[in-house]
């Protein structure tokens, strides 16, 4: 049986309006029809704690909502997919966060995007969800929530380890920037360190995922994993070097594949996976997420993964 004690997912948490594939951008003026709007949770931390839940886990989330429609709608469709929203607060000043992702066929995707409640999120919120310290903690969209202190959240990550967390850090970067302030008092304290090759880029100033995941370990991250889209990832730690390639799926919209990655390497943890197995689930979730419109729509549950992977064959390569 999996252990589904308790994981805590912080960090974003979105409002989602999503557009289903139109011919062309609108030009000034212009009408564009659209099959569908969707309005839907999104977030790196909602992502994560619904593919969770789907999955059989028991996650709770840490995030600021604003006391909005959005919010509401976001606290509501939370607790209906099965996660403890305990840790969802209303902040008093700011509105809820939310991205309007526009697809159009043959080109990735455009988003808009407001901030909102996202910004006042703080240590002291995660600081008072992780008491009894959780099996695993997981950040996600670290580098835009600038409320975070990386002195204190380093404080807190070692804190948690201390007493048996295991520490999961993925992070969203809108650009180049100088984030290594950020990232060195932290990643010594962080067992799973999770960015995308472009984020790895905008960080590193570096294209190669395996300099890439190598740097990260030399600044402390016990094991890296960078995510390269329909390509694969690049795993690294002590015990593993390797390649991963993707599952065969077929795609439709990659809007949260990042997060159900994450997830799925989670789950894999709980149930007590080595880090090979948490990789084959990580990637068989995150294939799952692009076959349908939306960051968790098409997300399998446990039970599907498991036949999938029966199924099917990840190739896995030595570096």
């Amino acid at each position: 049986m999996p252990d589904t004690r308790s994981v805590i997912c912080a960090g974003v948490v979105v409002a989602d309006h999503i557009s289903l594939p139109i011919s062309h951008l609108p030009r000034s003026g212009e009408l564009v029809p659209a099959d569908d709007l969707i309005l839907s949770v999104g977030g790196c931390a909602s992502n994560a704690a619904i593919c969770l839940a789907r999955m059989g886990m028991q996650p709770r989330i840490c995030g600021r909502i604003g006391n909005d429609y959005f919010g509401r709608f976001i606290s509501e469709a939370l607790i209906e997919q099965g996660v403890d929203v305990r840790g969802l607060l209303v902040d008093p000043v700011l509105s809820t966060s939310q991205t309007l992702i526009i697809n159009v066929r043959g080109e990735d995707r455009r988003f808009v995007h407001t901030f909102g409640a996202n910004r006042n999120l703080l240590v002291s919120d995660l600081n008072a969800q992780v008491h009894p310290a959780p099996r695993v903690l997981y950040l996600g969209g670290y580098l835009i929530l600038p409320g975070i202190d990386p002195e204190s959240l380093a404080r807190t990550f070692a804190e948690l380890r201390a007493q048996g967390t295991f520490i999961v850090l993925d992070v969203a970067t809108p650009g180049r920037g100088d984030y290594l302030d950020y990232l060195l008092p932290v990643l010594p304290h962080t067992d799973l360190f999770l960015p995308n090759s472009d984020e790895a880029e905008f960080m590193l100033d570096e294209t190669d995922p395996v300099k890439q995941a190598d740097q990260f370990r030399k600044m402390g991250a016990r094991r890296v994993v960078i995510t390269l889209g329909d390509e694969g990832a690049i795993s690294i730690s002590d015990q593993l070097r390797v390649r991963l390639g993707v599952f065969p799926i077929p795609f439709v919209d990659a809007s949260g594949g990042g997060d159900a990655f994450d997830a799925g390497y989670i789950a894999g943890l709980l149930r007590g996976h080595d880090e090979l197995g948490c990789l084959t689930l990580a990637s068989a979730i995150g294939a799952s997420c692009v076959r349908a419109v939306g960051t968790t729509t098409g997300v399998f549950t446990g039970a599907e993964a498991d036949r999938f992977i029966a199924e099917h064959t990840l190739a896995v390569n030595s570096l």
